[in-house]
C-alpha cells in the first residue's frame, strides 16, 4: 500500500500498518517534516478530544505508537499522571505525531506525488513522485507500484468569497486563522482587529488577541454568521454520534437524507468548547472591574458581504439576517477563522476518474470500508481518509475515529479481522432495526470476503 499525504489520519494508518506481518507500505508527503496546524498551536490551547484519541489506542492500546508510550519514552509518565490532563495541549499532540512520523520507516517526507494511474499489466497502481530538497526544489523523480492506495491529502483553509480577493493580496492584512501565530505580531500592531467565524478557532484567536491587548483599548470585533456563540455538543450521549455505530447508521441512509441531515449537525463540530467560552467571558469580566466596558464587540448573526481597502484601512460590508439590516465596519486587520475544505483529489487521480462511480451530486461513492467505488477494470483499492463526510457523517474529520477507520481499512485490505473491532460502541440505538435482528457487526469484519475484491 502507498499512502499519499502524512497528516494524523494517514499517520494513524501507517502506525497500525506497522504491526501487520507481510504488509509493505510507504507513505509519501511533500513537506519536509510533520506539522499539524502550526498556525493554531496557541499557548495553552488543548485538543477537543481526550488523549486516548491518539493514533492507535482506541484500537490497539498496547501499540508502541501510543501517546502513553511516547510519554514513557520521554520519562514523563509521572508528571503526566499528576497533571491529570485528559485533554492534552495541541502542541503536545503535534510533538507526539512528529515523534511517531520520525520513527516509522514507512514515512517518507520530501516526496511529492505527481500522478497516480492503474497499470493493468502489473495489476498495481503506478505512483509517480518527485523527491524534494529542504527548499522544495526537485532532486529527482521515482515511481512506486502498489496494490492499494490510501489518500490522506487533508484539507485546505477556506476563505469566504467576500474576503477572498483581499486574502489573495499579499499587501492586505487579511489572513486565514491557519496563519495566525505567524501573523500575530502584525495583528497586535493593528489599531483594530476583526475576527470572523464562530467556531473553536475563532474563539481561540479572539481570546488570545484579547489577552494580548491593553485594557480599555482592546480594539476587537468578533463576528459570526451563527445566531449565537454556541457551545459545542459535549454531553456523553451526544458524543455517541462520533462512534462507529453512528457512522454505520449514517452510511446506511439515503443520499438525500444524509445531505439534509449534515447542515443540522453544525453544533457537533462547529461550536465552541464551553471552557473556551467561559475563559472569554472571564477575561472580559476582569476588564470591567475598574468600571466601563472593554473595547470589544461580539456580534453573532452577521455575515460579511463585501470587503475593500479604503484609505489605508479595510471596509467590511455586513448584513444581519434577523434584523434585515446592513452596515459597514472599518477595521485594520481581519482573521478569517472560517474553517477548512476537503482538498480535491481529482487532479491527482485523474486517470482513474473514468472508472469512478459518483452520486447524484457528482461526489465519489465511498463504501463502508472507506474505498472509492471503482469499476472492475481497476483491480486495486483506493481508500480515502477525511474525504467521506458526505457518506460517513460528521465523524470523518474527528481524531477520535482515526484509529478505528485505520483498522477498518487494514481489515479490508488484508481480508481478515487482523484488528478485532467491537460489535457495539454506543448505548444509543440509531434507527430502527428489524425485530429479532442482531446488532450490526463491524463492516470490515462481517464482510471480510469483500476485502479480497481487489486481490
Amino acid at each position: 500500500m502507498v499512502g499519499v499525504g502524512i497528516g494524523p489520519f494517514n499517520l494513524s494508518l501507517a502506525a497500525l500498518a506497522d504491526g501487520v506481518p507481510g504488509l509493505r507500505t510507504a507513505f509519501l508527503e511533500q513537506r519536509t517534516s510533520f506539522h499539524w496546524h502550526p498556525g493554531l498551536l496557541i499557548e495553552g490551547a488543548t485538543l477537543q478530544v481526550p488523549f486516548l484519541a491518539d493514533l492507535v489506542s482506541l484500537v490497539e492500546p498496547t501499540s508502541p505508537w501510543s501517546f502513553l508510550n511516547y510519554i514513557k519514552t520521554r520519562e514523563r509518565l509521572f508528571p503526566f499522571y499528576f497533571a491529570e490532563r485528559f485533554h492534552i495541549q495541541r502542541a503536545e499532540y503535534d510533538a507526539y505525531c512528529r515523534w511517531v512520523s520520525g520513527q516509522l520507516p514507512s514515512c517518507r517526507f520530501g516526496h511529492q506525488v505527481d500522478t497516480v494511474r492503474w497499470d493493468a499489466g502489473r495489476g498495481a497502481f503506478e505512483v509517480g513522485f518527485t523527491r524534494l530538497d529542504a527548499d522544495g526544489g526537485a532532486e529527482g523523480v521515482g515511481r512506486f507500484f502498489a496494490r492499494h492506495l490510501a489518500l490522506g491529502v487533508g484539507t485546505a483553509p477556506k476563505v469566504p468569497q467576500a474576503l477572498r480577493a483581499l486574502a489573495d493580496d499579499p499587501a492586505a492584512p487579511v489572513w486565514h486563522s491557519a496563519e495566525y501565530l505567524a501573523r500575530r505580531p502584525e495583528l497586535l500592531a493593528a489599531e483594530h482587529i476583526t475576527v470572523v467565524g464562530s467556531g473553536q478557532s475563532g474563539a481561540e484567536v479572539f481570546l488570545d488577541l484579547l489577552r494580548h491587548r491593553p485594557q480599555g483599548n482592546e480594539g476587537l470585533t468578533w463576528l459570526a454568521r451563527t445566531e449565537a456563540f454556541a457551545p459545542m455538543e459535549y454531553s456523553k450521549l451526544g458524543l455517541e454520534q462520533f462512534t462507529p455505530d453512528y457512522t454505520r447508521y449514517f452510511h446506511g441512509l439515503s443520499e438525500p437524507v444524509r445531505d439534509e441531515l449534515m447542515p443540522r449537525q453544525w453544533q457537533l463540530h462547529k461550536g465552541v468548547s464551553g471552557d473556551t467560552l467561559g475563559e472569554i467571558h472571564d477575561e472580559l469580566y476582569l476588564r470591567t472591574l475598574d468600571g466601563g466596558w472593554p473595547d470589544a464587540a461580539l456580534t453573532p448573526g452577521v455575515a460579511v458581504e463585501s470587503a475593500e481597502r479604503s484609505g489605508g484601512r479595510l471596509r467590511l460590508g455586513l448584513s444581519h439576517a434577523q434584523q434585515r439590516a446592513e452596515a459597514h465596519l472599518v477595521t485594520d486587520a481581519v482573521v478569517a477563522a472560517t474553517g477548512y475544505a476537503e482538498r480535491p483529489v481529482d487532479g491527482l487521480v485523474e486517470p482513474l476518474l473514468p472508472h469512478l462511480a459518483r452520486d447524484g451530486s457528482g461526489r465519489p461513492h465511498i463504501d463502508a470500508q472507506y474505498r472509492l467505488a471503482l469499476d472492475e477494470e481497476v483491480g486495486g483499492s483506493v481508500y480515502v481518509q477525511n474525504a467521506e463526510r458526505h457518506t460517513h457523517g460528521v465523524g470523518a474529520p474527528d481524531l477520535g475515529l482515526a484509529a478505528w477507520r485505520s483498522a477498518v481499512i487494514l481489515n479490508s485490505l488484508t481480508g481478515k479481522a487482523f484488528y478485532p473491532l467491537p460489535e457495539r460502541t454506543a448505548f444509543t440505538s440509531f434507527g430502527l432495526a428489524p425485530a429479532g435482528a442482531r446488532p450490526a457487526r463491524e463492516a470490515a469484519q462481517e464482510s471480510g470476503h469483500q476485502g479480497l475484491r481487489a486481490k
